[in-house]
């Protein structure tokens, strides 16, 4: 006798009914044996579940980063030149899984809304010029993201603007905050810093959060963040990304995303 094909929605019903505490009884119900429901359950995801959700990280990172105002024919187009190959609908279909809507502009008023991680609005320390006349004085940092053949690794620098040396970094398979915190921690215990130290970075929502708000403060670092959309400033905190990349311990070709630790320190960044 062929038993009945075991499908998402049987599942999801047998998993998430409270009434009924019997998985046997539930099996009995949808005519599924028990050992194919538990084979269903612990079978690993597919090839396209995977890539569907490394999509959401990329589709999520690029929404963020146009401060929630980019639609998904927007996002489509910041997969496509980052490299990634995947279709319009697609985007728009992953957006709505994630509940990602686009805001919609109005006029100009003043808003009583605050950055996270500040009682008032943090400063811009910087005003573009990313110049400093003594090594540890003034930092900038970026996220950016590297493929491996187990998914998106996510890569997080501090780069010093004296020296343009890459003081602190970070990789691990998401970019939240405790990426970014990483990365200045590193910078922080390796290199000397001065008294009035200043970290420089875009308003994404990880650097303007309240607990890296509170790491820079315990290390005595002053924040500033740049304006939103100035192109200048993006290509002045990414400029150092590659030379980490082309070290010779660091191997994309056998490096695989599960094994990255958000914490660690590499010889060639010594």
């Amino acid at each position: 006798m062929t038993e009945p094909c075991i499908d998402a929605e049987y599942a999801t019903f047998t998993t998430n009914t409270e009434e009924i505490s019997s998985v046997a009884k539930m099996c009995d119900w949808l005519e599924v044996s028990r050992s194919g429901f538990y084979e269903w359950r612990s079978r690993p995801l597919s090839a396209t579940t995977r890539r569907r959700e490394d999509l959401k990280l990329l589709i999520t990172k690029s929404f963020e980063d146009s401060d929630g105002t980019y639609g998904y024919r927007r996002v489509h187009a910041d997969l496509a030149a980052w490299g990634v190959a995947c279709g319009p609908e697609l985007v728009r279909d992953l957006m709505r899984e994630l509940d990602l809507q686009a805001c919609q502009p109005r006029p100009w008023r003043h808003s009583l809304t605050e950055n996270d991680g500040r009682a008032g609005p943090i400063p811009d320390l910087v005003n573009r010029n990313f110049t400093a006349d003594a090594p540890g004085k003034k930092m900038v940092g970026d996220i950016t993201y590297i493929s491996t053949w187990e998914g998106w690794v996510f890569l997080a620098t501090v780069i010093d603007c004296r020296t343009k040396a890459v003081t602190g970094w970070a990789m691990d398979d998401n970019y939240k905050t405790p990426l970014i915190e990483a990365a200045i921690e590193m910078a922080a215990r390796n290199h000397p810093l001065s008294e009035d130290a200043i970290f420089h970075s875009d308003r994404g929502s990880n650097y303007t959060s309240e607990q890296f708000a509170r790491t820079l403060d315990r290390l005595g670092i002053r924040q500033s963040v740049g304006r939103t959309g100035i192109c200048y400033e993006v290509s002045r905190r990414r400029e150092s990304h590659p030379p980490p990349l082309s070290e010779p311990c660091v191997n994309l070709a056998t490096h695989t995303a599960p094994i990255v630790e958000p914490v660690g320190n590499a010889p060639c960044f010594q």
